[in-house]
């Protein structure tokens, strides 16, 4: 049964080193703790921008070596988004739809997820960065790196920023996690409830870190009732499963 929450604490982790492809993620927070004098708790959650995830993983795309199909030249010009990144939206994808005439791309990523623009993040006018390829996997072994460096026993989520169809602006959810159960059960009145938890913790998260030009990725929510320990993972709570093969087109 999951503690009830009645109040809880959430501060960013700042100020947060840029990171390199391939930096150590669990180092670079460590560091950061370090330097700021913080000290994790047992059950705190710690939320990491997705991008930051995809930089240690090292999964930027050149653009230069991005052929666009005819079917993204023609979606570029409806949106205004570079017709290569199209062609990653639509390499990344299984099926696709535009929210108005001219955008935003809504698509379901291979991984389950539906994502604006498949979750592709522009790097610049010459690159992209990619979605980790295992989100899920990536928040457990980030969630170990921070146990074994600091003794804390914390929970990670990877957060991802998102629009919604039916209307303008974005919001965190939840791509992966570790250490928390997606999956909130609540019951009041005998009546029964799932809700998606782990996109609560990404959305209050979001307040913090989806404050452009601050550059911080990573938030510490502290406070939050959950499950002591579940590795089930965002994929758990997702309609459509993961697929690994490339749609036809």
């Amino acid at each position: 049964m999951t503690t009830p929450t009645s109040g809880f604490s959430a501060f960013a982790l700042e100020p947060f080193p840029e990171l390199q492809p391939g930096t150590d993620l669990a180092s670079a927070i460590t560091d950061a703790l370090t330097d700021t004098g913080t000290a994790l708790q047992a059950g705190d959650i710690v939320v990491v921008a997705s991008k930051v995830v995809s930089i240690a993983e090292k999964r930027y795309v050149d653009l230069a070596g991005i052929r666009p199909s005819p079917e993204a030249v023609e979606l570029s010009a409806k949106t205004g988004k570079p017709a290569e990144v199209v062609q990653l939206i639509l390499d990344n994808s299984t099926e696709h739809f535009l929210a108005t005439e001219r955008g935003p791309i809504i698509a379901r990523h291979t991984l389950g997820y539906q994502l604006t623009s498949a979750g592709i993040d522009r790097a610049g006018t010459e690159g992209a960065w990619l979605l980790p390829v295992d989100p899920d996997a990536s928040a457990r072994a980030l969630r170990d790196a921070l146990i074994a460096c600091t003794g804390a026993d914390v929970a990670v989520v990877v957060a991802d920023s998102d629009g919604r169809a039916d209307r303008r602006g974005a919001t965190c959810i939840s791509i992966g996690a570790a250490g928390v159960a997606p999956l909130r059960i609540t019951v009041h009145d005998g009546k029964r409830q799932e809700e998606t938890f782990t996109d609560m913790i990404a959305a209050a998260a979001g307040i913090i870190l989806g404050q452009r030009g601050r550059g911080v990725p990573v938030a510490v929510l502290r406070g939050i009732g959950h499950t002591p320990f579940s590795d089930e993972g965002v994929t758990a709570m997702l309609h459509h499963a993961p697929t690994h093969e490339r749609p036809s087109r």
